[in-house]
This record gives C-alpha cells, structure tokens and sequence, in this order.
C-alpha cells in the first residue's frame, strides 16, 4: 500500500524528518550542527538577494513540498519565484519549487543524489543545488527535459552564479562551517 498526504500529517511530532517518497516512507535523524550550519548560512545569502529584488520567497525546513499525493519532501531550501504565490498554501508548498537545495549527509547522499534527484525532475522542478558540507562543494543541476544536466560544480571559497537568478553571486567562502 502506497502511503499518502494523508498518512503523511498523521506521524508522530516526535524530533524525526519524515518523507514519503513514491508512497514509500523515508525517516531521516536530525540533521548535523554542520550541515545546519550551511543551511542557515545559504538561506541568509538567497533569502537577503530574493527578498530585497522581490523575485519570490525561500523557505527553510522543516517545510512540506507536496509533489503529489505519495511524494512529500522536506528540502533543506526552497525557492518560489514570484508569479508563482499560488503554490503555497497554509499547509504546504503544493506543486514544484523554482530550486530545490539538499544538503548531504553521510546517510542522504545515495537518497538525494539518485531517488530525490529523480523525483524533482520528474515534477519539474527547474533547479537543484546538491551541496556536500564536507567536501565543501556546490552542483548546480538544470532540468532539461525530464532530466537534470550539471550545469555548474563549485568548490571552496569559489564565487558561485546561477542562470535561475543571474545578479546573484554566491561567496562559498562564508558559507561553509
């Protein structure tokens, strides 16, 4: 049995990241002082650039993208440009984001490379930002097609640009934790 939205908001409040993907159940622990570390410092850097040039909305988990009824994820970052308000009720986000950020754990990373990865292109979302906190790396993946292509691999203290919002420029160097 494929478990739903519905099956979803039922599980307990009880410190865990819960997913379903493709009607399958996914848990994840807590994530690490390192990763929410880059994930607040990231979310500074695209939340300050989108909100004073009006482009749209970021939100940071925890927070629900429903793709469909059996695939709810909670991406560690997430941007709605504007012009598409509509997909965020007070539930969720209801449709497919603009970008999409995970950031890997050492137990995530098959998950969002491969499953997760598959899932957001399938339901369209147009970016995705595949961020490894250890080896201090940024991907930029353009969806083309039912796929994504690797547009851009960012290492370091390197200055990272993105064709989804082309004034911004991304300083990895103040990032990282």
């Amino acid at each position: 049995m494929k478990l739903t939205y519905e099956d979803y908001a039922a599980l307990p409040d009880d410190g865990r990241r819960y997913e379903i993907l493709d009607g399958e159940l996914e848990v994840s622990p807590a994530p690490s002082t390192r990763h929410q570390g880059v994930s607040g410092n990231l979310f500074g850097v695209l939340h300050g650039h989108v909100r004073e040039r009006g482009l749209g909305r970021v939100y940071t988990a925890p927070i629900d993208v429903i793709l469909a009824p059996t695939t709810v994820v909670q991406p560690d970052l997430v941007f709605v440009a504007a012009g598409r308000e509509a997909i965020v009720t007070l539930r969720a986000i209801e449709g497919p984001p603009d970008l999409v950020v995970e950031i890997l754990s050492p137990w995530s990373t098959q998950r969002d490379r491969v499953a997760k990865a598959a899932l957001y292109a399938r339901y369209g979302v147009r970016q995705y930002w595949v961020v490894d906190p250890d080896a201090r790396i940024l991907e930029v993946h353009q969806l083309e097609g039912a796929a994504y292509r690797l547009v851009g691999t960012h290492e370091g203290a390197a200055r990272a640009r993105t064709e989804l919002l082309p004034d911004l420029e991304i300083n990895l160097g103040g990032v990282w934790v």
